[in-house]
């Protein structure tokens, strides 16, 4: 990305759609660390958190993660009070959920409430067969219960190619995603930026460049908790997301005691091993990638957006995976993210849940017996 990149206008209202796995952790993570500093050259990060994920699901009228509370319209008038706010000087606005949304009304209307024609669109974007296991991981981390091959054969084989995560080509058919939103907002209001996976400080000086601000004022921000799980983490947590379904055990527990304890942990705790097995996606997938990448590239650049970036490696088959080895856990790994579980059940409350019936051990089969040892622990919480 070495190509010089004219400032967008003062005032702009910068709206950055991601989608998800495009580098959007890191964007965000760098953003709210210099939002000080950001504001003495005349440009405003107007939200409270590194990623205000409430309010775009509010926005997109899209549901909660896995056990979370669901969204509520306080929280988007809440960021639309904090973007109004800055007046007339530039801001960012930053959440992959944007790329959610998926029909024009509710896209214009975002578009209206953050400031109309002062809003641009950043669409963020990279290589199909490289966002594709770091995808599976992240549904995974929400309660798939599908191995990759399986999700793959569904995603790129199976029309209507919705089951069993209808969200995934509503974020990834890229094309249609800018189409979307150049509907909204047009074409000479809207940039796509390829992202260079060899250059990792690059995106930061595209926003850069982009918002006026001096070279290097963005700087990476160490996130751990957004690594990818290893196919072997990735294996744990999928046995475990069937064992929570077959005993059907309260969403709001794997909100807490999963995603937000056992996972969080161990990816905070534990770096990958260079010999770990990591998520391989089949050559016949990543050349089926390819081809729609290819094709998104060319609609895109028909679309007459500013590009920045080169798009050729959108459409370039990446070189096969070594096959995958026997997924291992290390001990340390699996105890680690026990611990987590334990932790944040100590930590914290789970603010909600349904009653469990009462019955005698003898009555009870071993199924029902963990459900209501699930709904007791929910209590013990909520007591604490």
């Amino acid at each position: 990305m070495n190509e010089a990149i004219a400032p967008l206008p003062a005032g702009t209202r910068l709206l950055h759609i991601g989608p998800h796995k495009t580098g959007t952790t890191a964007v965000q993570g760098a953003l709210f660390a210099a939002k000080d500093a950001m504001r003495a050259h005349g440009v405003e990060f107007p939200a409270h958190t590194r990623h205000p994920m409430e309010a775009a699901l509010a926005a997109c009228a899209r549901p909660a993660m896995m056990g979370d509370l669901a969204p509520t319209g306080r929280h988007w008038t809440q960021l639309l009070d904090q973007v109004r706010a800055t007046g007339g000087r530039t801001s960012v606005v930053s959440s992959e959920f944007f790329a959610d949304a998926d029909d024009d009304a509710t896209i214009a209307r975002i578009v209206e409430q953050l400031g109309g024609e002062r809003v641009h669109v950043l669409v963020t974007l990279r290589p199909l067969a490289r966002i594709m296991p770091s995808q599976w991981q992240q549904y995974v981390q929400n309660g798939l219960r599908m191995g990759y091959e399986d999700w793959l054969e569904h995603m790129l084989r199976k029309p209507p190619y919705r089951k069993p995560n209808p969200s995934f080509w509503r974020r990834h058919r890229h094309d249609r995603l800018v189409e979307r939103w150049v509907r909204a907002v047009g074409p000479g209001r809207v940039t796509v930026v390829v992202v260079d996976d060899r250059d990792r400080d690059a995106l930061l000086r595209v926003f850069e460049a982009l918002l006026g601000l001096p070279r290097n004022l963005l700087r990476a921000v160490p996130e751990t908790a957004n690594r990818s799980l290893t196919l072997a983490e990735a294996e744990m947590l999928r046995a475990l997301n069937k064992e929570f379904r077959e005993h059907e055990l309260p969403e709001e527990l794997y909100s807490r005691l999963v995603r937000n304890g056992a996972v969080v942990h161990l990816k905070n705790a534990c770096a990958p091993a260079p010999g770990d097995a990591r998520i391989a996606t089949p050559a016949w997938a990543a050349e089926a990638a390819a081809a729609i990448g290819a094709e998104a590239a060319a609609r895109i650049t028909a679309l007459g957006v500013r590009v920045i970036g080169d798009p050729a490696p959108l459409s370039a088959v990446p070189e096969p995976s070594p096959p995958a080895a026997q997924p291992a856990l290390a001990p340390e790994a699996a105890a680690r993210a026990l611990y987590g579980a334990l932790a944040a059940a100590a930590s914290a409350p789970v603010r909600h849940s349904a009653p469990a019936k009462a019955r005698t051990v003898h009555q009870t089969s071993s199924k029902d017996l963990v459900k209501v040892l699930g709904h007791r622990c929910l209590r013990r919480l909520r007591r604490r």
